[in-house]
């Protein structure tokens, strides 16, 4: 697999699509996510598989999102998201409440091609009442008295990751974290960015294939150094805990957040460090 430019990679995202991205310790392709705001992409659906944080925050600050289904949006130690904070008290985007176990349910229905997977620990919650979506049924091998959750298959129309490196045939390795196989499977496209392409095929070393995502699903591969900073790469590198501090200390206003943009979005340095 040749691998593509980043600017390439985000001109492939259709205003409007549903876009999956891992959380800050699984992965998501930040990266990705910056060119996406420099592209000046409109109306995404994000996806939190299962929360969201500093990607999906800098997307919502951009004015590039829609809605969001996750079932939290925060910067970790950093706190709150303020972006998402802000633009959900103006009303600016729809949030489509979910749990941590639902969106992986969803998920894993549409990788085994299947219409709905039940749930039981929905049962008794608040969240019902606001998922139309999500039907109480009995339990039909049961006697009664034994109500489950169906919940729809879900299958994005992008899933944002990035991996440690890819090889010559496109496969990614993206290490322990092995949630993200379920993502892929599940997505109808894969964008990966990752740090460096290797010779050879990671899926012929026993060491590295079980660690792998298989060129079969994913769709494009964009080399993006450091691409998951300011969060976490394995053991790359580490959460850059300073630097998201200073985005939650400056995105608290409008302007803040602009002068962030400008300065570590924009700028002809920061896009020449990707």
């Amino acid at each position: 697999m040749t691998p593509i430019s980043l600017e390439a990679m985000a001109a492939s995202v259709p205003d409007g699509a549903l876009v999956a991205l891992p959380p800050d310790n699984s992965l998501p392709s930040v990266a990705l996510a910056r060119a996406l705001v420099r592209k000046g992409a409109r109306r995404l659906r994000l996806l939190g598989v299962p929360v969201s944080g500093f990607a999906t925050d800098l997307l919502i600050g951009a004015g590039c999102v829609a809605e969001v289904e996750t079932s939290a949006v925060s910067l970790g130690e950093a706190g709150f998201a303020p972006r998402f904070t802000a633009a959900l008290k103006a009303g600016a985007i729809t949030v489509r409440d979910a749990t941590c176990p639902a969106i992986h349910t969803m998920l894993q229905a549409a990788e085994k091609g299947v219409p709905f997977m039940p749930l039981r620990g929905l049962i008794g919650s608040d969240i019902l009442a606001h998922r139309p979506d999500w039907k109480v049924i009995p339990n039909p091998f049961a006697d009664g008295g034994d109500p489950v959750v169906l919940l729809p298959a879900r299958s994005p129309d992008i899933a944002a990751i990035h991996g440690v490196m890819a090889d010559e045939e496109g496969n990614v390795w993206v290490g322990r974290r092995r949630e993200l196989a379920t993502l892929a499977h599940a997505s109808r496209r894969v964008l990966a960015t990752v740090e460096r392409i290797v010779p050879g095929n990671m899926l012929e070393d026993e060491s590295l294939a079980p660690g792998c995502i298989s060129a079969t699903y994913i769709e494009a591969v964009a080399v993006a150094e450091r691409g998951a900073w300011p969060v976490a790469l394995l053991d790359e590198y580490g959460f850059d805990a300073a630097h998201v501090a200073e985005y939650a200390k400056l995105a608290k206003t409008e302007a803040g957040f602009r002068e962030y943009l400008d300065r570590h979005v924009f700028s002809p340095r920061a896009q020449a460090a990707e």
